[in-house]
């Protein structure tokens, strides 16, 4: 029997591959004559370098830029041999970066992301690939603008400040400053979800909560977004309501949509079409797949609905073994997920969920593989 692991990293807990790794030595403790084979994946978030490089090749770099918060990180990013960057936002303005007591995506910033786009265009970069899942922030994108040379001007021709909260105030917009060596850039944005930049599926209503808002906040954050649009499409015409995955890492796309011609692409599928998934399902039995939650924004674009579309174009069963199952997550059955299995194994915190992952991880995987066993003896 060939079983395809292709999943997602467990974000805060676990990467992709040691996810692999532990469901791979779950399934071989009972099924030993199985053949594995484990494809890391990510959908343009947390991973995406990783993804990019192990199938792809190339050197990874890191760089000092500005975090979410304002303080200085380290983040690492890659360029291929045909000198294109893999950049994953994640890197340099991530949730992960934010500890839970500080996620407030009023004052996160993406200006690191700007920073890492900048210093792969100074080593000539001819394109860049920018990965924009897992973000901490929902300021439009203006943090990574600012850091590219766009000026964001007040009623006052001040500029604004960093945050989501800086949106209801700008005015005017100034591209003047772009910096000369993304003229010649091509920037691709690998985006996880196609949620639109403001309304009630938009960036604050949908996935501002996870990064610290409350009701309040999050309203806040929809009406400046809304205002953001409004100045940019007086400004250049630019029409953000029209732009699929707008809402994606709280609007980064946007400005470099609008503003250095940047394209968006479905994540998963950029990343599964260069891994080739395609060539392993012909004669795959069984796919797993997984994230660290499932719901009902999975089937948005996220790792385990773009793995499910290949594997049935093959007619290949799929499970899903995930961290955590959350809100509507039964959508997944109408796209393809066959049955979804959840690592805890019994009462536990979040906490001690995400500190066992990999040894949960291979537990449930034992009992996913007992169960296929009944059916194959």
């Amino acid at each position: 029997m060939k079983i395809l692991i292709a999943i997602d990293s467990f974000k805060g807990s676990c990467s992709a591959i040691n996810a692999a790794n532990s469901i791979e030595k779950g399934i071989k403790s009972v099924m030993q004559c199985a053949t594995i084979v484990k494809m890391p994946v990510a959908d343009g978030g947390e991973g995406t370098v990783s993804a990019m490089l192990m199938g792809r090749g190339g050197k990874a770099y890191q760089c000092e830029v500005t975090g979410p918060l304002g303080d200085r990180v380290m983040a690492e990013y890659a360029i291929l041999e045909n000198d294109t960057a893999i950049i994953e936002m994640a890197a340099a303005s991530g949730l992960t970066l934010v500890p839970c007591e500080k996620r407030n995506p009023l004052f996160t910033t993406t200006f690191g992301t700007g920073e890492l786009i900048l210093e792969a265009a100074k080593k000539g970069c001819k394109r860049i690939i920018l990965g924009i899942g897992g973000s901490a922030t929902n300021d439009g994108g203006i943090g990574a603008a600012m850091a590219l040379g766009i000026a964001f001007k007040d009623a006052d021709g001040n500029n604004v400040g960093f945050g989501g909260k800086e949106l209801q105030n700008i005015a005017e917009i100034d591209v003047s400053g772009l910096n000369p060596l993304l003229k010649n850039i091509e920037i691709s944005i690998a985006c996880d979800v196609t949620n639109p930049l403001y309304g009630e599926t938009g960036a604050a209503y949908v996935f501002a909560a996870q990064k610290g808002a409350d009701e309040q906040t999050i309203k806040l954050l929809d009406d400046g977004l809304r205002h953001y649009a409004e100045v940019i499409k007086r400004c250049t015409g630019f029409d953000c309501s029209q732009f699929t995955g707008g809402g994606a890492a709280g609007g980064l796309a946007i400005p470099l949509a609008a503003f250095c011609g940047a394209k968006i692409y479905s994540g998963i599928d950029f990343i599964l079409n260069t891994l080739d998934i395609d060539s392993q399902l012909k004669d795959t039995d069984l796919v797993i797949t997984g994230e660290g939650k499932l719901d009902f924004q999975t089937v948005y674009g996220k790792v385990p609905f773009g793995v499910a579309a290949h594997a049935k174009k093959f007619n290949v069963p799929v499970i899903a073994i995930v961290g955590a199952i959350g809100k509507d997550y039964s959508l997944v059955y109408n796209y393809g997920i066959d049955s979804v299995f959840n690592i805890q194994n019994a009462p536990m915190s979040l906490e001690d969920a995400m500190n066992n992952a990999e040894i949960l991880l291979e537990d449930c995987a034992v009992r996913v593989a007992r169960l296929i066993k009944i059916y194959k003896e």
